[in-house]
């Protein structure tokens, strides 16, 4: 019966230790080395047991002293085992703890990375909103300091327009004047020119004309020239014959005139 029960026992822990080392299949290499050694100090533990059952076995069957003896190493042997396996358990224990210090100190660094990554992004869109509502600030406020330089650039432009308009237009007239000046001064020269050239031209021709002038040919004077010659004759016979009066301003008389034969106007026809 004692067998049977140690059987159950073992079996026991064998059905312990199997999910355990399922469980920390993913655990840290210590872990795993603290497992292994209580895995191996069960499995030395449950073929201890075993020896000492048979070595009971063997001093209930006989009862001799060798299969005492035999019984009683067994069972120190066993003490020893169980005290490796508690051992082991131990070391399983202090590795386990210190493997879930790991991983709080890992799962701690994992939560304040995640925790720093959403406060990141969370500032980066709280950023890209503060940078847009500066830019939309920044915009309309420069757009309207802006729009008071291009007014004020417009002002003076206007009134650079206006004084280089007025200024071309008093030059303008300034230079009108004076050419209107220069041209009157021109025409008068251009006709004090023409006159003293009228004047040479007719001088000129004067000269060429008595130069020109045919000389007298013999034979019978022209009709013309004949009664002119003795209209001439007879003005200045009745000059002198008539008595000498004082001097006379303006047109003379009509009688001696017609005395003398002189007509005035045309001259007579050619027969």
């Amino acid at each position: 019966m004692a067998r049977v029960a140690k059987k159950k026992a073992k079996a026991k822990r064998v059905a312990k230790a199997k999910p355990a080392a399922k469980a920390n299949t993913g655990t840290s290499p210590v872990v795993a080395k603290a497992q292994k050694a209580v895995d191996s100090a069960a499995k030395a533990l449950d073929a201890q047991l075993d020896r000492v059952g048979k070595a009971r076995a063997r001093v209930q069957k006989s009862g001799s002293a060798t299969a005492k003896q035999s019984l009683a190493s067994a069972n120190a042997k066993l003490r020893e085992q169980r005290l490796k396996v508690a051992e082991a358990k131990l070391g399983l224990a202090k590795a386990s703890a210190m493997d879930s210090v790991r991983q709080a100190e890992e799962s701690a660094k994992k939560a304040v990375a995640d925790m720093a990554e959403k406060l990141s992004a969370k500032a980066e869109k709280e950023r890209e909103k503060a940078v847009k509502a500066f830019e939309s600030r920044w915009k309309k406020s420069r757009a309207k300091a802006d729009a008071k330089k291009v007014k004020a650039a417009e002002k003076k432009a206007t009134a650079k327009v206006k004084a280089a308009a007025k200024k071309a237009a008093a030059k303008a007239k300034a230079l009108e004047k004076k050419a209107a000046v220069k041209a009157k001064a021109e025409a008068k020269k251009a006709a004090k020119a023409a006159s003293k050239k009228k004047a040479v031209k007719k001088s000129a021709a004067k000269k060429t004309t008595a130069k020109k002038a045919p000389k007298k040919s013999p034979g019978r004077p022209k009709k013309s020239t004949v009664k002119k010659a003795a209209a001439k004759k007879a003005a200045t016979k009745a000059k002198k014959s008539a008595p000498k009066k004082s001097a006379r301003r303006g047109r003379p008389p009509k009688a001696a005139a017609k005395k003398a034969g002189a007509r005035r106007g045309r001259p007579p026809k050619k027969s």
